[in-house]
């Protein structure tokens, strides 16, 4: 089945490629006075980073849109055949869409410069124990080494912005000062975030433990000294018996929060909460709002009088 599936997306990346090639002799459009020249990203959140660096310099596209979850996301041909259009490309380092699908992009889009934002993160590296929030299922169905979510960590945000800026620089060394303004503002409101997420958790009643359906959010527990408990099992449905320990997991720890994302069922999620008095909040940690999405998480981990 695999490998169907694997000549499925060649045969498909082949015709895409026959698309750009017939582009290639198109006139440019990026140097009109209308048009801006095109950085393309893979997460919305990467986006809002980009786009609150560069300003009215460039326009940014994302590959994974909305409501799409970036570990199985495959791109349409339009998004392949703008991709030709692009100046550069920002990764965020080991999600599961660019696992898939980067060296091939790149190897029939040669001219665009590929920038790694996640350069000089403190990684967590998966153990294996999807209790504690660090398994990772990419779309090929192995488990990889690094959990990719790393965006979901103010910490982590300002070394993304940093590596945004040096990389819109580098595009485009006039207008550093720009870049460098903008990115001192992104910085403020990052740190801003961050004080206010620490104001949130400072209570002795807020919440030390959560649950999540995928476990997005194991670097924003890192920072704060919390404990991210998974409701996947190694990137699956939960069988019964791991329900049933989810359960009691949940009440062993006092856990007051389910996080579900919408890109994923909510059922189980539901039934533990059920089971235990909990309650179940909506996030989006693939949200453009990044700031926004982060203090959600925060306030929902509040006490409730709080929280109110």
């Amino acid at each position: 089945m695999k490998k169907q599936l694997k000549d499925i997306r060649n045969l498909f990346l082949g015709s895409v490629c026959l698309l750009l090639a017939a582009c290639a002799g198109r006139p440019s459009q990026t140097n009109s006075y209308e048009e801006k020249p095109v950085i393309t990203v893979t997460l919305e959140p990467q986006r809002y980073f980009t786009e609150a660096i560069a300003g009215d310099k460039f326009k940014v596209l994302s590959m994974v849109p909305k409501g799409s979850s970036p570990e199985t996301y495959d791109p349409v041909p339009q998004q392949l055949v703008s991709l030709g259009d692009s100046k550069a490309y920002f990764r965020i380092g080991y999600i599961g869409f660019e696992q898939t699908w980067m060296d091939r992009l790149m190897n029939n889009t040669p001219h665009i410069q590929v920038f790694d934002t996640s350069k000089g993160i403190d990684l967590i590296l998966n153990n294996n124990d999807h209790g504690h929030g660090n398994g990772h299922s990419p779309h090929d169905g192995h488990i990889h080494a690094v959990e990719p979510h790393i965006w979901n960590s103010t910490a982590n945000a300002l070394i993304i912005a940093g590596n945004t800026y040096k990389a819109l620089s580098q595009l485009d060394k006039a207008n550093d000062a720009y870049y460098m303004a903008r990115y001192d503002s992104l910085c403020q409101r990052i740190q801003h975030t961050d004080r206010l997420i620490r104001q949130q958790l400072s209570s002795p009643e807020a919440a030390k433990a959560f649950m999540i359906y995928h476990p997005a959010l194991s670097y924003f527990a890192r920072d704060y000294g919390l404990h991210q408990i998974s409701i996947e099992e190694g990137g699956k449905e939960p069988s019964p018996a791991h329900l049933k320990e989810l359960i009691d997991r949940c009440r062993a720890e006092n856990v007051q929060v389910i996080f579900v994302q919408p890109e994923f069922d909510k059922r189980n999620a539901e039934t533990i909460a059920q089971q235990t008095g909990t309650k179940v909040v909506p996030i989006n940690p693939l949200s453009y709002d990044w700031e926004e999405e982060m203090l959600n998480v925060a306030q929902a981990l509040a006490p409730q009088a709080e929280a109110k």
